[in-house]
C-alpha cells in the first residue's frame, strides 16, 4: 500500500522534475525502487500521470512523466489535506509544550548568545 504522503511526494517531484527516473524518485523520497515503480504505475493507472519517451534514442527507459489535469487536482487536494493534518499536529504539539512548561514552572527562552535558559 502506498501512503498519501508518498503519492504527494511523487506528484510534487514530478511537477518539478518530470524527467526524473524512477531511481531518482526512489532516492529523493527515501523509498525503494520497487515502491517508486508501484506508485508511478498506480498514478498512471488512475490517470494522474502520463509517461512519454522523451529521447529519440535507444534508451527505452528514458521517460518524461507529466501530470495530467486530474493529477494536478489530486496534488492540490493532497497538499491541502497534508497541510490541514500538519497544522493540527503542530497545534497539538504546541499545546502539549505549553502544558509541560506550566507543569514544570519553567518558561523556555534563548539568550542573545544563543544559549537556552530556563526561568522560574
Amino acid at each position: 500500500m502506498v501512503t498519501d504522503s508518498t503519492v504527494l511526494g511523487v506528484l510534487r517531484l514530478l511537477s518539478q522534475r518530470p524527467h526524473a527516473s524512477q531511481r531518482d524518485m526512489a532516492s529523493s523520497l527515501g523509498v525503494s525502487l520497487g515502491k517508486a515503480n508501484y506508485c508511478v504505475r498506480a498514478l498512471i493507472a488512475k490517470g494522474f500521470v502520463k509517461a512519454e519517451n522523451y529521447r529519440k534514442s535507444r534508451n527505452r527507459l528514458a521517460y518524461l512523466y507529466l501530470l495530467t489535469p486530474e493529477g494536478i487536482a489530486a496534488k492540490a487536494d493532497l497538499t491541502r489535506r497534508f497541510l490541514v493534518r500538519k497544522v493540527a499536529e503542530y497545534e497539538a504539539l504546541r499545546r502539549e509544550i505549553e502544558g509541560l512548561e506550566r507543569e514544570s514552572g519553567l518558561v523556555a527562552g534563548v539568550e542573545r548568545g544563543g544559549r537556552e535558559t530556563a526561568v522560574r
